[in-house]
């Protein structure tokens, strides 16, 4: 495992952490996305059911576990939990404009016509555009509070850093996936805006906003 991978890896996890602790400490869920963390959870629940046929390592079973135990316990804290705070009436973005163009796309394209594998290129292109719920709530709430923009700061770097990782293992393993890699620029375009007002507004005390 490279130096990018894992600190991409890590940048997940600081998200996820510091999406529940935000959560759990302010006790309310206004301004996150329940739909963007369904999504998540989707992601995650088809993209590692390899747990049940194949062991890689110690680490990368334990990331997985993480990861889908996390995004369902975001997801319990959202809808179930800390319901009365959840802000539903910003939070309309129509999540099967996303899942049903891409369960298609999982159908044509892929590597290998099988379950397991039209399930984990499922994953890999709804994460692409699973943030775009959140993105289009920020925008119709007009900012989001500086921990939220940290949760999405850390997601897109985990992104960006694993594009570099495809970078690394194409120049020093010869490992070439492009269903990955166009998924993971994808979502680090739609990142880019985000990325330049988190630089000029948050970072210098500055509350970040969307335009509407």
């Amino acid at each position: 495992m490279n130096i990018f991978r894992l600190t991409g890896d890590l940048s997940h996890l600081a998200a996820i952490i510091i999406l529940l602790l935000k959560i759990w400490k302010t006790r309310s869920c206004a301004g996150i996305s329940g739909k963007s963390q369904i999504l998540f959870a989707l992601v995650f629940t088809t993209r590692y059911l390899d747990l049940l046929t194949s062991f890689i390592s110690l680490y990368n079973t334990t990331m997985k576990v993480i990861y889908i135990g996390c995004s369902y316990a975001t997801v319990y804290l959202i809808y179930a939990k800390f319901k009365a705070t959840y802000d539903g009436n910003h939070d309309t973005f129509r999540v099967e404009f996303l899942v049903v163009p891409v369960g298609g796309l999982a159908f044509l394209v892929n590597h290998d016509f099988s379950p397991l594998e039209i399930l984990w290129t499922f994953s890999i292109y709804l994460e692409s555009v699973a943030i775009l719920p959140q993105l289009f709530m920020i925008s119709k709430t007009g900012e989001a509070e500086t921990i939220t923009t940290h949760y999405l700061f850390f997601l897109g770097l985990y992104r960006a850093l694993y594009l570099i990782n495809w970078i690394w293992r194409f120049y020093f393993e010869g490992f070439f996936d492009m269903i990955a890699i166009v998924a993971g620029v994808v979502q680090t375009i739609l990142y880019c805006d985000f990325f330049y007002l988190y630089v000029t507004k948050v970072l210098k005390g500055k509350k970040l906003s969307l335009p509407a």
